[in-house]
């Protein structure tokens, strides 16, 4: 995949302007720029990921647009330019690793320098099996291996070349917590000294979150977002990124009024008479709005709390409790089915049960407005 021995800048970042149709029912029109380091891809499957990695690697054309790398031009419609993938020095990890079973780890990582003088191989293997910790592993063969392990051994012979820019699809899916981690804190320290823009897909919030210094959100294969974990996942603006973001409750109000010196407005839930207070949008009185919000976000109290700051207490009954691990789940009625998270001491010290009346307290600013996935003035 990557043509080894180009220089790096450590400067350069990536930049993307395309457009692929892909059949009749699929077409794909992103334009966004990676820096040096993490940039989480992040959508539902279908979105269009894959695609898009297929064609900054080179492995696809795009039908416009132009891909570069600082000042190197990797494709340009307009210009015919469309450097061939082994010379775009792009190092590319697939989900499925593709390590060749008949070589050792030494073998696999050395493979794609071929081409170098032999001092140059021996030297270029041996630091990055060190940086990777794989180097006391070098004589075995990936079926003697774990599956931490292989990750290690595939990321550093996509690495070992030295490439401009590295796209990792969904590297880490099958492992625990504590591997991914390891993983991921000896890929930044070797992108410390070397300041590529790494293209990194995944359907984990969690690994949005920690890995990320920029999110880009796709979704049948337009972007719908783009920018920092805490501005895109934390605050979303579009249904689909709300639901890939863990907010379980998402569901329609109604305006009732609109209070711009406040920056606030007063919707009725679900078309019942629970009015629920949120952040002024650029709606008027009558219109129907979407508000998304975590179900952590919202505490439970079993009678009418007083003298908080939290402007919303809506009264509602417990529908039904289960636990998962450790979090109570308890489903609410007030207005609409709202779903809230507890830890299990919470729950006994309320003496939650079916049927009992409670008090749901939410912050205003806890409530977020979103557009529908399929909304006209989304998909513009």
């Amino acid at each position: 995949m990557t043509e080894v021995g180009r220089p790096l800048t450590g400067a350069d970042s990536l930049s993307v302007r395309i457009g692929k149709t892909l059949g009749k029912a699929f077409s794909l029109a992103a334009e966004f720029e990676a820096g040096a380091g993490i940039t989480i891809l992040f959508g539902p499957s279908g979105s269009g990921k894959s695609t898009l990695l297929n064609c900054i690697a080179g492995l696809i054309a795009p039908e416009s647009g132009r891909i570069a790398l600082g000042a190197r031009v990797l494709f340009d419609s307009k210009g015919g330019v469309n450097v061939p993938a082994r010379r775009r020095s792009v190092g590319y990890l697939f989900q499925n690793l593709a390590l060749f079973p008949h070589l050792t780890v030494e073998q696999n990582v050395k493979y794609g320098l071929a081409k170098m003088p032999a001092a140059v191989r021996e030297e270029r293997t041996a630091t990055i099996l060190e940086s990777f910790r794989i180097a006391p592993l070098r004589g075995r063969k990936p079926n003697e291996l774990s599956g931490g392990e292989r990750q290690r051994v595939a990321l550093a012979r996509s690495l070992v070349t030295d490439p401009m820019v590295l796209l990792l699809d969904e590297p880490l899916t099958a492992l625990d917590a504590l591997t991914k981690s390891e993983i991921i804190e000896d890929l930044r320290g070797w992108n410390a000294s070397h300041e590529i823009p790494i293209i990194y897909v995944t359907h984990a919030v969690r690994e949005a979150f920690a890995l990320g210094e920029r999110v880009v959100v796709l979704d049948e294969g337009q972007i719908l977002a783009q920018g920092t974990p805490q501005e895109v996942l934390n605050a979303p603006r579009h249904e689909i990124v709300a639901n890939l973001a863990g907010f379980e409750n998402v569901f329609e109000a109604t305006v009732q009024s609109v209070s711009e010196s406040q920056g606030t407005m007063n919707c009725a839930v679900g078309g019942s008479e629970v009015i629920l207070e949120v952040p002024l949008g650029a709606v008027r009185p009558g219109e129907v709005v979407r508000v998304a919000i975590r179900a952590g976000d919202i505490m439970v109290a079993t009678s009418k709390p007083m003298g908080l700051s939290a402007r919303n207490t809506l009264k509602g009954r417990v529908m039904s409790l289960r636990r998962e691990g450790v979090t109570v789940i308890v489903m609410v009625q007030a207005g609409v089915k709202f779903e809230v998270h507890m830890t299990p001491g919470a729950c006994q010290e309320l003496k939650l049960e079916a049927a009992a009346d409670v008090w749901l307290v939410i912050k205003t600013y806890s409530c977020h407005l979103v557009t529908r996935r399929l909304d006209e003035q989304e998909l513009k």
